[in-house]
């Protein structure tokens, strides 16, 4: 009898171990958070400050063009990430493969922060699946030269090429160049407009030092690599920081606006801590902080007073109504992405 009961508690003691071991080790999964994000985009003491505030670990994977992260995902990476920061005009085809988890708005109450012009965007109505993050456009980022033209000509028009140049690896960001150029909208998908774009590519690239994301085109122009390059406006106004012998600007035919989001990924493992840091993102002075370090614009109204007064008069990272007319945002393509597709492998393999 006294076997029997020694042999029951200990049991009793073991289950009871056991499932505090089980309590711990699923609290140690739950205190993570997985970013799936472009690189250079976030500050690092961002990242610190909201580990510290939730006692977690945040895992920072990077990619550097919007076709590799959708990849990625698709190839298994739904279920690795929590918070991917992705572009607009990829959302409806993240929509569409069922990759997004609709947030709680009762979760993220600085949602209110947000510029009204940045809320409800065509590509998700009532933000259901999305929350701004920041907000910018493309351009050349060159050496400072005052006989230099404003113009996509200096990359599709032989006679205007100042020195080597690298073209940006974004099927959409380089051919919309191309389109520009030519007088045609970034989302066209006219035959024989695209067909034009095509061959200005593939022309620009013989002559070109080849295809860099952003934040390395923007590294080769300081280090005299190149002469310019095509790179976002936050990583120009920081090339300009770092040396003032360089220019960004937005070429006189016009360019892209665009509009990055964070979503929360359908198979996310940690959906609840990733709603705490959307909440945490679009605080007010976590915003300023962020723009402050990307140099890119911030869509966080509830910022705007803890913004420096120099970024927010900058034209680079604020362009001026004149030339916020010329600029488009990138639409989802619908079948026509097909045809993108086949375009860009025909250049990439040239």
């Amino acid at each position: 009898m006294i076997y029997r009961i020694t042999k029951s508690l200990l049991l009793r003691q073991l289950l009871l171990l056991l499932g505090i071991a089980v309590a711990r080790a699923n609290a140690a999964e739950q205190a993570k958070l997985n970013l799936f994000i472009w690189s250079d985009y976030i500050d690092p003491a961002l990242v610190k400050q909201f580990e510290q505030r939730h006692g977690c670990k945040v895992t920072v994977d990077l990619y550097e063009d919007a076709e590799s992260m959708l990849a990625k995902l698709q190839g298994g990476g739904d279920s690795l990430y929590d918070v991917v920061v992705a572009p607009d005009h990829v959302i409806k085809p993240m929509l569409k493969l069922h990759l997004l988890a609709p947030l709680r708005h009762q979760n993220i109450t600085n949602l209110a922060n947000l510029d009204p012009s940045f809320r409800n965007p065509p590509y998700d109505r009532g933000n259901k699946f999305t929350v701004a993050y920041q907000w910018g456009t493309v351009g050349i980022f060159a050496k400072r030269d005052n006989a230099l033209p404003q113009s996509w000509g200096l990359l599709f028009d032989p006679k205007q090429q100042p020195g080597p140049f690298l073209l940006i690896d974004s099927v959409r960001d380089t051919l919309g160049a191309a389109l520009k150029y030519q007088g045609h909208s970034f989302n066209s998908t006219n035959i024989s407009e695209l067909k034009a774009a095509r061959q200005l590519v593939l022309d620009a690239k013989g002559r070109s030092s080849g295809f860099e994301g952003s934040v390395g085109a923007k590294n080769k122009v300081l280090a005299g690599n190149v002469h310019c390059a095509i790179v976002y406006n936050g990583e120009g106004v920081r090339g300009m920081q770092e040396n003032k012998g360089t220019i960004f600007f937005i070429p006189r035919e016009g360019s892209q606006i665009w509009l990055d989001n964070m979503v929360i990924l359908a198979k996310a493992p940690h959906r609840d801590l990733a709603e705490r840091f959307l909440n945490f993102i679009l605080e007010p002075e976590v915003g300023a902080q962020l723009s402050s370090f990307t140099q890119f614009a911030s869509p966080n109204k509830a910022s705007v007073p803890y913004l420096r007064p120099e970024d927010l008069a900058n034209p680079v990272i604020y362009p001026p109504e004149e030339m916020r007319k010329k600029l488009e945002f990138l639409e989802d393509l619908g079948s026509s992405a097909t045809l993108y597709d086949e375009i860009w492998t025909q250049i990439k393999a040239h």
